[in-house]
């Protein structure tokens, strides 16, 4: 019988590649008068369950979905968290 377990996957902007969005929330910061704040880096969390008996399966699925669709791997990494 599989379970079903949560999986998380933080998608980031490798270093080094511009991040328009980020350099957008660090100036709206600054004009709100939060000028101690630097280097924003702006990412985005994709969550959901996978039906899996073992972790690394999942995990393995997991990062399938990520090289062929969760995240672009020109410009992005990705970390992937599996919970059961």
């Amino acid at each position: 019988m599989s379970s079903h377990m949560k999986v998380q996957v933080f998608v980031r902007l490798k270093p080094g590649v511009l991040d328009v969005q980020g350099k957008a929330v660090e100036h709206g910061l600054h004009e709100m008068g939060f000028g101690d704040v630097h280097s924003v880096r702006v990412g985005k969390l994709i969550e959901f369950d996978c039906a899996g008996a073992a972790a690394a399966a999942v995990q393995a699925k997991v990062k399938q979905m990520c090289d062929a669709l969760l995240a672009n791997t020109v410009i992005e990494s990705y970390e992937i968290k599996v919970q059961g």
